[in-house]
């Protein structure tokens, strides 16, 4: 073996290895594990980008691999880290053809969507289940964990009543909002996948496009008028229409999320904020529902109030 295939092999053993690390913390860590699986794209992102397609996908079975001898089972949540690590392989690929930011992502979660939604049909006719079945259950199983996370941290007995009393409600709501979630998590996952990876790329010389100054994009103005449209949507009794409507809504909700981040990217450069500064009021969008709404709203009403003042073109 020359220096070169033995350079290769290590980086393939150390990719694997760091997928692997952060795929299982993610399942056995309560909380931070949500967290860390928004990292999971990235390692392989960074491999695939350094030792080639090949070697990508290498790593890829080989993590699918180690994973299902961890958890012994193939379940749902095998497919949710298949396709975060599909994510990271595909981002590199489409890297390489040096599009646009808003065609990188789109292209990237369409794969990635594609190809999760012919595994998942393919895992339902497998267990002799159909997909609503199969969400149904994935949905209960899940708040069930939640209410027993919510006990141990120690939730007043009141409050996890009133939760339990309303689960059915819950439960009924999340199925219909399933591809929605499934959607925007795709989105809000490429999107900040490619702005993550992009220190480590360039530090390394590997290939990342140019994507301009991202924190003076701005999502097309006429997204506006859906969003209208499928507000006024949630008015009209019919509840197939309202579940449309919600699922709309959503989606777009990642988009002006972006926007809206931009806008605090645009700021905290402009105020050149210290860099631990930066990394604490990030996580304090991420972490606090109210100031990640906030960000939602503020680029959304950017279309109006034009706050970094950009010029129209």
């Amino acid at each position: 073996m020359s220096f070169t295939e033995g350079k290769i092999t290590e980086d393939i053993v150390k990719g694997t290895a760091l997928s692997s690390l952060i795929c299982l913390a993610s399942i056995y860590i309560p909380v931070i594990g949500f967290l860390l699986a928004l990292l999971i794209p990235l390692p392989l992102l960074f491999y695939r980008s350094k030792l080639g397609r090949k070697s990508g996908i290498i790593i890829f079975a080989a993590t699918i691999l180690i994973i299902m001898l961890a958890v012994r089972s193939v379940s749902i949540d095998l497919f949710f880290f298949a396709e975060l690590l599909f994510l990271g392989f595909m981002l590199s690929e489409f890297f390489h053809f040096n599009l646009s930011v808003e065609k990188t992502v789109i292209y990237t979660s369409c794969t990635v969507l594609a190809t999760s939604g012919m595994g998942i049909m393919l895992y339902s006719n497998i267990q002799g289940a159909g997909i609503y079945s199969l969400a149904s259950e994935y949905v209960a199983a899940n708040l069930k964990l939640a209410m027993d996370l919510y006990k141990n941290m120690g939730v007043s007995e009141e409050n996890i009543r009133m939760i339990s009393d309303s689960l059915d409600q819950i439960q009924y709501v999340f199925i219909r909002i399933i591809p929605a979630l499934i959607i925007a998590s795709t989105l809000f996952v490429s999107w900040t996948s490619l702005l993550i990876s992009k220190p480590a790329l360039v530090k390394k010389n590997l290939s990342y496009p140019d994507f301009g100054s991202l924190n003076l994009w701005k999502a097309p103005e006429h997204i506006v008028w859906v969003v209208i449209a499928s507000s006024l949507m949630l008015f009209i009794p019919d509840k197939t229409i309202k579940v449309i409507g919600i699922n709309i809504l959503l989606i777009l909700m990642v988009i002006y999320f972006f926007q809206g981040i931009a806008i605090v990217s645009f700021y905290f450069k402009k105020k050149q904020l210290p860099q631990a500064l930066k990394i604490f009021l990030y996580s304090l969008i991420a972490l606090q529902h109210i100031i990640f709404l906030l960000v939602i709203g503020l680029g959304f009403f950017d279309v109006w109030l034009n706050v970094r003042k950009i010029e129209n073109s």
